[in-house]
């Protein structure tokens, strides 16, 4: 995890930048002074944090929270604080201005899109660290301190945004578990909405990252829901153990040379604890390297 003291100032972050009627500010500051003009005036806010490199995942995360509220508001941050050393943090891909355009288009009202040095100012010494069982599996076994980095990040998002609910996807299931956590812990009037996975036509869970693999490497990709789809089948004709419906699930994946399996685990939905029986409420989960991308996806019982 990049130290405090040696993330860069993000380039081409501006003070305001204006998108016809979207508002887009990069000081929390500006950000602040809208919520406390929407907050005054009774106003509900909807909030999807966001790394940018937006999908109909995304949209539909936006979607969900313009049905609810009165206003909803994006953010755009690639935060260094949730990559490891060797992870994909220069990699990752930015695209803002077709954010903004798809973003403008969903009638967003406002996006904040702070740099490093807006949410990691010099002499920045705090951090938001979770324990306990919801990082006892999954990808917290294998991306070390990521999660501090997610926490601690949402946490400032949600100090500076402070809506009403904040709209999370299910593919992130562990991180979505975590922030629901950590906000029900620090006692924030904020009302955690998660919503299902949104899949391309061949069951690809939609990532920003799958923009980044090769041909070859989309065409297999797929192979991870298939298999989770036949583990959900073998419960649904009667089959309850763990090892029994994993077995079956991994043989699938390994049918794919090319793919690099993580972890594939069979857990409570909400817990996020390892289960030797699936029963309703459960979930399997899997993590694998594609074209040295890391794909994740998951699915409920």
């Amino acid at each position: 995890m990049p130290s405090l003291n040696t993330l860069k100032k993000s380039a081409g972050a501006s003070s305001r930048l204006k998108v016809k009627t979207l508002k887009v500010f990069a000081e929390p500051i500006l950000v602040q002074k809208q919520i406390r003009q929407w907050v005054q005036a009774k106003k509900t806010i909807g909030f999807v944090p966001t790394m940018g490199a937006l999908h109909e995942g995304h949209l539909e995360l936006v979607r969900r929270a313009r049905k609810e509220n009165d206003h909803v508001v994006a953010s755009i941050y690639v935060n260094p604080l949730q990559f490891g050393p060797k992870e994909d943090f220069s990699k990752y891909p930015r695209t803002l201005a077709a954010d903004l355009a798809l973003l403008k288009k969903e009638k967003v009202a406002l996006v904040f899109t702070p740099s490093d040095k807006e949410m990691y100012p010099e002499g920045f010494a705090t951090q938001v660290k979770m324990t306990g069982t919801l990082l006892q599996g999954l990808c917290a076994v294998y991306r070390p301190g990521h999660f501090d980095g997610v926490t601690t990040v949402v946490a400032k998002l949600l100090g500076v945004v402070q809506p009403s609910k904040l709209y999370l996807g299910q593919k992130d299931a562990q991180q979505a578990a975590i922030l629901r956590q950590m906000i029900l812990d620090l006692n924030m009037p904020i009302q955690t909405v998660i919503c299902p996975i949104v899949r391309e036509y061949d069951g690809l869970a939609m990532s920003s990252r799958n923009k980044r693999l090769t041909l070859t490497g989309r065409r297999t990709a797929p192979i991870l829901y298939k298999a989770l789809k036949v583990g959900k089948s073998l419960f649904d004709l009667g089959e309850v153990k763990t090892s029994k419906v994993l077995l079956e699930i991994k043989k699938i994946i390994q049918e794919e040379k090319s793919v690099k399996l993580q972890y594939l685990e069979a857990v409570n939905a909400r817990t996020l604890q390892p289960v030797d029986r699936i029963e309703k409420g459960s979930m399997i989960a899997v993590a694998a390297f594609i074209d040295e991308v890391r794909l994740i996806d998951n699915i409920l019982l």
